[in-house]
């Protein structure tokens, strides 16, 4: 059975083991390892957007919900993050900063019960290329709304300060094309 006060007790706890990322994707993986518990608690992913489970300065756990087809631009975190999918799937593109801003540096595709552990310097763009929408419980070591980091323009790769604000709209936008189609 997956309880959310259960798990943000064993990540606080996991800080404190010698490499607490790895403790806490760890965590994570046995959580995505039983998608329905965590639907039963938090309920089917059916429309997109992120939901805030715990917030402090030591770190933040979200669920995100990928609607079909989204495509998020590229951005950091600047903290490692523990990403496990509970239902559905994701691609992950990979960039690295150069003299010139980024450029693509490798993919990951994601599935249900996979979890993607990425460090402080990681720079990802997210999609869902399925009809069908995917479930993700995301762990960040940090607070992931109050640490200043970077987003990019998808077409021209401009880098500008992070919007949690146009995740938000992104995620929305591609939630109501999925209702129209």
């Amino acid at each position: 059975m997956f309880d959310v006060e259960t798990f943000v007790a064993q990540c606080r706890d996991a800080l404190a083991e010698a490499q607490p990322a790895i403790a806490v994707k760890e965590l994570v993986q046995r959580a995505v390892s039983e998608p329905a518990a965590i639907d039963d608690v938090l309920g089917t992913a059916n429309e997109g957007g992120f939901r805030c489970l715990h917030r402090s300065d030591e770190f933040t756990v979200l669920q995100f919900v990928w609607p079909p087809r989204v495509e998020l631009f590229p951005h950091d975190h600047r903290m490692w993050a523990a990403n496990g999918i509970y239902g559905g799937g994701e691609e992950n593109a990979f960039f690295r900063r150069t003299a010139r801003g980024i450029e693509r540096a490798g993919h990951k595709s994601l599935r249900t019960g996979d979890v993607a552990l990425l460090g402080i310097e990681a720079i990802h763009a997210v999609s869902n290329p399925s009809a069908s929408y995917t479930a993700a419980i995301h762990v960040y070591g940090g607070d992931y709304f109050a640490t200043p980091r970077s987003q990019w323009d998808p077409e021209t790769l401009a880098e500008a300060p992070f919007d949690v604000e146009a995740v938000r709209s992104v995620l929305a936008v591609a939630d109501e094309r999925a209702r129209h189609i």
